[in-house]
């Protein structure tokens, strides 16, 4: 297997996803897990354009990274102080749960990976679509479109917005 800068940088970006992930749920300060959330999403839009998928990484940045880790934030510093800390100690029973739940899924994932008949493919060049393409298939009202669960999660992250606000005033 011949060494590439494609390779390089795939890898240091699923080393650097999974440590910002591991960092993410283990560190006890929320503001540093949602920076980790952030790096985290960073990282996966860069393996998005890795593989040529530049609308894909974009929205990625401007949806994930920026919106949605901006409203954690915003929520986070509402509902609760910057030094806020989570709780210090794991019961055992639940230490042990996630360890197991941990090892488990390690396994499951080896197995799977190791059966699985991987099929080399010699032409790697990546399909991009046009972007107007794109808008009319999500956004349309046809069989497929998405026009109906776009607007239902839009209203959904307003009454999330609308909940800070009352948390926040009713201190």
């Amino acid at each position: 297997m011949e060494i590439t800068l494609e390779t390089v940088v795939f890898y240091f970006l699923a080393v650097f996803i999974t440590v910002c992930s591991i960092l993410t749920v283990t560190t006890r300060r929320m503001v540093r897990s949602a920076t980790y959330l952030l790096f985290t999403l960073f990282g996966t839009a860069g393996i998005y354009f890795l593989l040529g998928y530049t609308f894909l990484g974009s929205v990625q940045i401007m949806v994930y990274a920026g919106g949605i880790v901006v409203l954690y934030v915003f929520s986070i510093l509402l509902t609760s102080g910057e030094g806020d800390r989570t709780i210090d100690k794991l019961k055992r029973s639940k230490l042990m749960a996630g360890l197991g739940a941990t090892v488990g899924g390690a396994i499951i994932v080896l197995f799977i990976t190791l059966k699985h008949k991987f099929i080399v493919t010699t032409d790697l060049a990546p399909l991009e679509i046009n972007i107007k393409t794109i808008g009319h298939s999500m956004l349309s009202s046809d069989k497929y479109g998405y026009l109906l669960p776009f607007e239902a999660v839009s209203i959904l992250l307003l009454a999330c917005i609308v909940g800070g606000l009352v948390i926040a005033r009713k201190r």
